[in-house]
């Protein structure tokens, strides 16, 4: 009997789960999935799971090399740059091939009003020019790559966080998929006049877009990272 091929998977995208499962499946296939561990009670993923960061692109490689990895497949989220960075990195001195899963960016409609921008310090200027009442979808580090000031009110969404806020500013912990049914109610409940999110595509999180393009609200989008 031919001995099963390991494959190391690295989630972080909603993708990753089915992804998993279907690997997981597969008599071949001997699954390691990988979870960095920043988000509480993430979506269980199939395979062996090991939770926690590898360190850095050496201790990755050594990981492979260890555990004999023929295959990666990185499905991090689309902006997880280091750890695709470091992936890429420790494969290609492993000498392992790696897959790397694409997820399609967004692209607008003509009734779209979008902005497109580098990075979140560039957000927050474009922001203060197309309104005073921003919901800003940036996951947690948008807490403090976008600060509150000098903004009349800022709306932020993260799956969590601890970071405290000024008295102009407002939390929402919460975790996709969202229905435009709930994303037009949050816009026009908080008098949200300018949205500012990442381009990460896919389809848990697209409602936002629909639902500030129904009410004619300018969209503010940080571009993708290149990836390796």
């Amino acid at each position: 009997m031919a001995a099963k091929s390991r494959v190391l998977l690295l989630g972080g995208s909603g993708e990753a789960v089915p992804l998993a499962a279907h690997l997981a499946g597969d008599p071949r296939v001997e699954l390691i999935t990988t979870l960095k561990g920043a988000t509480p009670n993430p979506t269980p993923l199939a395979g062996d799971l090991r939770v926690g960061g590898f360190g850095g692109a050496k201790r990755l490689q050594r990981f492979l090399e260890d555990q004999r990895i023929g295959l990666v497949v990185d499905a991090t989220h689309p902006f997880a740059q280091r750890i695709a960075r470091n992936a890429w990195r420790a494969a290609v001195t492993a000498r392992i091939p790696r897959l790397k899963l694409w997820r399609p960016a967004w692209t607008p409609t003509p009734a779209d009003r979008w902005f497109e921008v580098d990075d979140a310090s560039a957000a927050h200027e474009l922001a203060q020019k197309l309104g005073q009442r921003p919901f800003v979808s940036l996951g947690r580090s948008g807490l403090t790559a976008f600060p509150a000031a000098p903004f009349a009110h800022v709306l932020y969404r993260a799956i969590t966080s601890a970071h405290p806020l000024p008295a102009n500013a407002t939390l929402l912990t919460a975790k996709g998929p969202f229905t435009l049914q709930d994303e037009q109610s949050l816009l026009q409940t908080h008098a949200i006049d300018v949205l500012v999110t990442k381009n990460s595509g896919g389809q848990a999180t697209a409602p936002k877009l629909a639902a500030a393009r129904s009410l004619a609200l300018p969209v503010i989008l940080l571009r993708r990272p290149p990836t390796p």
